[in-house]
């Protein structure tokens, strides 16, 4: 942005110093319209620094500093609004410059013919041919609008390549699915089955269960859950609309549902997250739960979401058995939720509480930008 700023004030400096010295050249005996004449031209071409930001209004302005400065004596071509025609068109505001363009045919004749010079009529009509140059109006605007053509295709085929990525990624999402469903999912229920029948045989006949099947048992349990939630996610992400800030009650109740005794705080004012801070600030919470009901043996566990100016923050504490003696094990969940916030450009600490149990804090920007 201050790059354009930059360059566009260059253009502005230059061409009102072209003007100027135009304009000198063009009059060098001074009358009592000059120095009119003067800041007319300068101001037409100092206009053009707020080109991009108002293109409208500076084909406006260099429009009434061209018709002013050729009323007054001033025979130079209108270079400023040539500029201000261009940017307008790029902009997409081709009536506007099609409009001034026509007023400009109409006004120069009559603004030279009520110039100091007291052109003939006929002169007039030839210098205004020659300070408007037609051909250059018409120049100009064609610019504009095969440059503004080609940034509109070259947006659309950008848009066509992301939905395309996205596609892929989905398909590909969808395919690994397909393939660890076949090859784990089957091999993973077997081992749980069969150890679940070992114990219950084992138990029935009235002998000892060993630890190492009752270890198989538990790690088959664990490693269905495992695959069963990676399954889902990646279909999730895949099929359905991604999960987010509104969907985090629903999360709470069903961990309330499992027994934990788990509680919902809001703070602030939701002011339109976006999707992709909502995703993580789902997946945190989620994530989080989960830890809290297979490793904390909590009773009670807390969500609590902040709504700060620029800033979304996450809190999830529960009264397990961690202690700040203890240094946390680094398992998948947390290192995908570090993960997950380091891309959006937020932090996470994750770490025992003094008064026990275990807390996860995240910081998310909320940058609408992004």
């Amino acid at each position: 942005m201050r790059r354009g700023w930059i360059v566009d004030g260059v253009i502005a400096a230059g061409v009102a110093a072209s003007l100027l010295v135009a304009g000198l050249s063009e009059q060098p005996t001074a009358t009592s319209h000059d120095p009119l004449g003067y800041v007319l031209l300068v101001a037409g071409g100092l206009a053009l620094a707020a080109r991009r930001q108002a293109p409208v209004t500076v084909l406006a302005v260099t429009a009434v500093c061209a018709v002013g400065y050729q009323a007054v004596g001033f025979a130079v071509p209108v270079v400023a609004y040539l500029f201000a025609v261009y940017t307008a068109v790029r902009a997409g505001h081709r009536v506007a410059a099609v409009v001034a363009s026509v007023l400009m045919l109409a006004a120069v004749p009559l603004a030279i013919l009520a110039s100091p010079h007291g052109w003939p009529v006929g002169e007039a009509f030839t210098q205004s041919r020659d300070v408007l140059q037609l051909a250059w109006l018409i120049a100009v605007g064609a610019a504009g609008e095969a440059l503004r053509q080609a940034e509109c295709r070259a947006n659309e085929a950008e848009r066509t390549r992301e939905e395309t990525a996205r596609r892929r990624a989905d398909e590909e999402r969808l395919h690994i699915a397909r393939e660890l469903h076949d090859s784990l999912t089957h091999q993973i229920s077997v081992i749980k089955i069969q150890a679940e029948v070992a114990v219950h045989l084992a138990r029935k006949r009235g002998e000892e269960v060993p630890d190492a099947l009752l270890a198989i048992r538990e790690a088959g349990r664990d490693a269905a859950r495992e695959l069963r939630a990676t399954l889902e996610a990646l279909r999730d992400d895949a099929t359905n609309p991604p999960h987010g800030l509104d969907d985090v009650a629903e999360l709470v109740h069903r961990a309330r549902t499992a027994g934990l005794d788990a509680q919902l705080t809001i703070e602030g004012h939701c002011d339109d997250v976006p999707a992709a801070v909502g995703r993580t600030a789902y997946r945190i919470v989620q994530e989080s739960l989960t830890n809290v009901a297979r490793h904390a043996a909590a009773a009670t566990a807390s969500v609590r979401i902040d709504y700060r100016p620029g800033t979304l923050v996450i809190r999830v504490d529960d009264d397990g058995q961690a202690t700040v003696d203890t240094a946390p094990v680094p398992g998948v969940g947390l290192l995908g939720m570090r993960e997950r916030v380091t891309a959006l450009g937020g932090h996470l600490r994750a770490e025992p509480r003094i008064e026990g149990g275990f807390s996860v804090q995240a910081e998310l920007p909320v940058d609408h930008s992004a």
